[in-house]
């Protein structure tokens, strides 16, 4: 199975399959969009664990809150929200127009303030738009005059005119201005007929449209350059590499603000930075990018959702799987990667005169070993799941903390099963992915059915059955859900869940497909009720994508504070003074002793201690001092709750795993 392991910072972006290439990108990449419902109090109570879902088609609005925190006298904090409903691209043609016209009027004021700069294309995006130019590297301060250059071309209240021309005198005027990556956009336009807008009489553009009437249409306060950086032509790296300048537009000042909010709410719950002062995982230089060092305190949170997804799995009938890093070179011609995906995998290996290939996915094993033995259709369903590890070839440019790596883990499995049993086994994937993703806190998601593409494999009647039963799961699961219509892969149609977090963010995790295709490359069969050899039907599916991307997606979902379940240290033992470290360490062995995750730190005042404890978002301190020593007991203290009294060593255990089994609060 397959999960582009990338961010996505648009959806406007996808490349169509050709009718016979193999099954590798089961997974769309990741998808975020600004949110629906932003909450920004630094000392809220942690994010409880969900015991219900709840699944819509995909809104068309978009609401942030903005937030101020008074101080009172009780040092406590009062936050008064106030919820703006962000338009969005699709829900606003009036924004989308801005944010396309504030692209041209960006790159006309680069172009006034630097007029060697050769400009390429500049589309509209989720959040804003971009515009990429061949030109000396840019800064900040850069950024600051050329919005600047903006404000005063918006102050001109210029028209924005349309003009169609031929192809030659289109041609003749970008050879004129010496544009020529105009020229390469124009030889790829198939239509005869040239659009071209003008920003009044002093610049244009090849474009389709659409735009404001004219520039004074646009609010320069609700305009603001974000940042640059650097993009190959085309996204080739053999080609230039070009300056890109990100900048956000919006109706009004207020929506401004809103979004800038959310920005610095997203910022401080950034996994990169997270990870870092949280001690969770790194990318060392030393090792390469996009290779992730899993340390003691992530790897415990890794090894808690591993669990809890192994025993999940095996409840719901499915074997594990073990299975090899690398392969030789034919298992990759066969399922056809070698030549559809090359670009995607790394160089083989030769070992004693044979190829071998680092794996891109786990499909192929997963063939292979229900080819190990002549199958029967009293055996199906039969299904396999394993947590496996795979490699692609990333550029180092596009890496991204956890989001984008050149290895990562999938939580992959494989169904076979017969044709009318699809529909029961959607529905079972629908419940399992449902609860799995309920006890780490998400319980709203946003479900899409794509159905057959112009070109694909199979017939159309195993196509509208197959189509039909992901339907009908999904009507029988009672979930709302949009058809995207000709939106599936080529081998098969799919169910494609985006879960959302705690603000707002859209995140595409798992997936459910069906596949006709890698059956048939594989030849892989059945021997029916008439002895006679039959092909099964196989579905792909995955509930958590990645551990790697899931995890980062916890960390900002979670800003960090993990639920004391998922924590990776439950409790930190603080003496008021060193003369209590002895009985200290005691009360670590036996919560240690309990499977409690706990640890003891000392040498510090114990005013810093709890600082530094709240610091590492440890959810519960035990505070001891000569009094505890002396009754045998420990002083609770909650990261959110405050002080919780004092109680015995036995009945702080029992409450602590009463809370873990339950993944509820202490």
């Amino acid at each position: 199975m397959s999960i582009v392991h990338r961010m996505a910072a648009s959806s406007n972006f996808f490349l169509s399959t050709s009718l016979l290439k193999p099954t590798f990108s089961h997974f769309p990449k990741r998808l975020v969009s600004i949110p629906t419902c932003l909450y920004n109090n630094k000392n809220r109570a942690p994010l409880s664990t969900a015991t219900t879902s709840c699944a819509v088609a995909t809104d068309s609005s978009q609401i942030a809150t903005l937030s101020q925190n008074d101080d009172v006298e009780n040092n406590t904090q009062i936050e008064k929200t106030q919820k703006l409903v962000l338009p969005t691209n699709e829900s606003s043609q009036k924004l989308l127009r801005i944010r396309h016209t504030c692209a041209h009027v960006m790159a006309m004021a680069v172009q006034k303030l630097y007029p060697d700069a050769k400009v390429t294309i500049g589309p509209w995006i989720e959040s804003g738009f971009y515009y990429d130019f061949d030109m000396e590297p840019l800064t900040d301060k850069d950024l600051k005059r050329i919005k600047k250059e903006m404000d005063r071309i918006i102050a001109k209240n210029l028209p924005l005119v349309r003009e169609e021309v031929s192809r030659d005198e289109a041609q003749r005027r970008i050879m004129a201005i010496n544009e020529p990556y105009k020229v390469e956009i124009l030889d790829r336009i198939k239509e005869d007929s040239i659009t071209i807008y003008h920003i009044g009489n002093e610049w244009w553009d090849l474009c389709a449209g659409p735009h404001v009437e004219s520039t004074g249409n646009i609010n320069r306060k609700a305009v603001e350059l974000e940042s640059v950086a650097g993009a190959y032509w085309r996204g080739d790296e053999k080609k230039p590499m070009l300056q890109r300048i990100y900048g956000t537009a919006w109706e009004n000042e207020e929506q401004l603000k809103a979004y800038i909010h959310f920005k610095e709410e997203a910022k401080r719950r950034d996994h990169r930075r997270l990870g870092q002062d949280l001690d969770l995982f790194s990318i060392q230089d030393e090792a390469g990018g996009g290779l992730v060092f899993w340390h003691p305190k992530g790897a415990i949170v890794r090894h808690i959702i591993e669990d809890s997804w192994k025993k999940l799995h095996i409840e719901r009938g499915y074997d594990l799987l073990y299975t090899p890093h690398v392969a030789k070179a034919d298992l990759w011609k066969i399922s056809g990667h070698l030549d559809f995906y090359r670009e995607n995998m790394y160089d083989q290996m030769n070992i004693e005169d044979e190829l071998y290939q680092l794996r891109p996915m786990n499909c192929p094993y997963h063939i292979l070993v229900y080819k190990r033995k002549l199958n029967s259709y009293r055996d199906f369903p039969i299904r396999v799941a394993e947590l496996g590890t795979v490699y692609r070839y990333e550029l180092s440019g596009s890496l991204h903390g956890l989001f984008r790596v050149r290895g990562f883990t999938q939580d992959d499995a494989h169904i076979f099963c017969l044709e009318d049993q699809i529909k029961d086994e959607i529905r079972g994937v629908l419940d399992l992915t449902e609860e799995i993703l309920l006890q780490f806190g998400f319980s709203k998601y946003e479900v899409n059915l794509s159905t057959r593409p112009e070109k694909a494999v199979g017939g159309d009647d195993i196509w509208e059955r197959a189509t039909s039963a992901l339907r009908d799961a999904l009507d029988d699961k009672g979930w709302s859900y949009q058809i995207d219509e000709g939106g599936g892969a080529f081998y098969g149609p799919k169910i494609d869940l985006k879960i959302e977090d705690a603000l707002g963010r859209k995140w595409q995790c798992s997936t459910i497909q069906v596949d006709f295709n890698l059956p048939q490359r594989f030849d892989i069969t059945y021997v029916d009720s008439n002895s006679e050899k039959k092909r099964p039907i196989m579905i792909h599916r995955a509930v958590l994508g990645s551990l790697e991307r899931f995890f980062g997606v916890l960390i900002e979902h979670y800003a960090g504070d993990f639920p004391l379940w998922l924590s990776p240290v439950q409790a930190r033992v603080l003496p008021v003074t060193d003369i209590q470290l002895e009985y200290c360490n005691e009360v670590t062995k036996k919560l240690k002793a309990s499977s409690i995750r706990a640890e003891v730190f000392h040498g510090e005042r114990l005013p810093k201690l709890i600082r530094n404890a709240e610091k590492q978002r440890i959810p519960l301190m035990a505070v001891v001092g000569p009094k505890e020593v002396e009754t045998q007991t420990v002083t609770v203290r909650s990261r959110f709750g405050g002080e919780l009294g004092t109680m015995s060593i036995d009945d702080f255990i029992s409450r602590i795993k009463s809370a873990t089994e339950n993944r509820t609060s202490f």
